[in-house]
């Protein structure tokens, strides 16, 4: 087999964890082009046309891309599988690197950044900054809390936690998981009333699969008050594949044969109070 290419520049990012289909070519941390779909339950039925779209419309030849990025869930468990196969299955044949991307990550990212009005190309320089610092956590200042929130269904939702300053790619505050909102609020309350007055978040920002979930989060209204931003919000390519592009410029790579869909677990405490 050749020599994975260099440099790795041109990408093409594609989710299918939700309802929305999304599939976006980057270049330098650049959007090319993207197309998000409402594709519901037929994924496999759009994501190779949206796939060529897209590439038409960014100009450009899958020969001259230079990876792969693909969201992993969690979400849906067919819908995941599709396009994780489909990532590894162009990533194979045309011989590139391929990374994983949380797509709650790429939710939170979007629905925080359209709550605050940042725009998916003020964020370029941003990913080779990040790139720079490999990996090491940023010193923000005024910094957000973001939770996004993927409905699971009995009062639990996919979600996790990331932490952003204005114009910086978020970094990762807890894992995916699935957990039961209530609770989870609950937890999140307790580690903001720790925090002193002047080091709590600028903003506490539930972006996703929000409307089921409301209530349960408007809990944290009298905690909170006017930093509590509750926004609905779907995936759109470009994010996803701003996170993509970060990953790859410092070389966070997955292996194409072992790369697998992150359908996560539910805590073992909480999974009995369902039973």
């Amino acid at each position: 087999m050749n020599e994975i290419k260099e440099p790795r520049q041109r990408l093409l990012a594609l989710d299918t964890s939700t309802s929305i289909l999304s599939v976006a070519v980057m270049e330098k941390g650049k959007l090319l082009a993207e197309r998000n779909i409402k594709a519901e339950r037929n994924h496999s039925a759009y994501l190779v046309a949206a796939i060529e779209e897209a590439m038409a419309a960014a100009g450009m030849d899958k020969k001259e891309l230079d990876g792969i990025a693909v969201g992993v869930g969690p979400g849906s468990y067919t819908g995941v599988r599709i396009a994780v196969t489909t990532a590894k299955t162009l990533a194979w044949s045309l011989r590139l690197p391929v990374t994983a991307v949380s797509s709650l990550a790429a939710i939170g990212f979007g629905g925080y950044a359209a709550g605050t009005g940042q725009a998916a190309e003020q964020f370029a320089s941003a990913c080779a900054e990040a790139a720079d610092r490999t990996g090491a956590a940023a010193d923000y200042s005024a910094e957000h809390w973001i939770v996004p929130l993927v409905d699971a269904r009995r009062g639990q939702a996919y979600t996790a936690l990331f932490s952003a300053a204005t114009g910086q790619i978020p970094r990762r505050r807890e894992e995916d998981a699935i957990r039961l909102v209530a609770d989870w609020v609950d937890e999140l309350a307790g580690r903001l009333q720790e925090l002193p007055s002047d080091q709590r978040p600028a903003g506490v920002w539930f972006v996703g699969d929000i409307a089921i979930h409301a209530a349960a989060v408007e809990e944290l209204r009298p905690l909170l008050g006017e930093a509590l931003h509750i926004r609905g919000y779907e995936l759109e390519g470009a994010w996803l594949g701003l996170i993509g592009s970060e990953q790859f410029l410092r070389g966070a790579y997955d292996d194409v044969h072992t790369l697998e869909p992150n359908y996560t677990q539910l805590a073992e405490a909480e999974a009995k109070k369902l039973r």
